[in-house]
């Protein structure tokens, strides 16, 4: 993986990138006065954190996009049922009337 590079992992497998300066982290806090190793091990442990956690705005858009088509596919399904339903209902209803 390049350094200070991220990827990013959402529902789905969706796969996408994000840049954390590491390094740049590493520096602030031994510029503040940390011991090297603690810094490094926190900047690595953020960086894992981001690499594990974190969704872009990319990343909702898809995963909204996603979902909204699921939930059209579900309401064109419910419908087909219902119109169904409601025209058995209409031709049980028609025959009794007729009998």
């Amino acid at each position: 993986m390049p350094a200070g590079s991220c990827y990013l992992r959402i529902m789905g497998g969706i796969m996408s990138s994000a840049t954390f300066d590491s390094l740049g982290y590493f520096e602030k806090l031994t510029a503040a006065g940390m011991p090297e190793t603690q810094a490094k091990a926190i900047a690595n442990t953020m960086r894992e954190v981001i690499d594990e956690r974190l969704a872009t705005k990319h990343d909702l858009r898809e995963l909204e996009m996603r979902l909204d088509a699921k939930l059209r596919e579900l309401e064109y399904r419910l419908q087909y049922t219902l119109t169904i339903r409601l025209g058995g209902m209409m031709a049980a209803s028609v025959a009794l009337v007729a009998a």
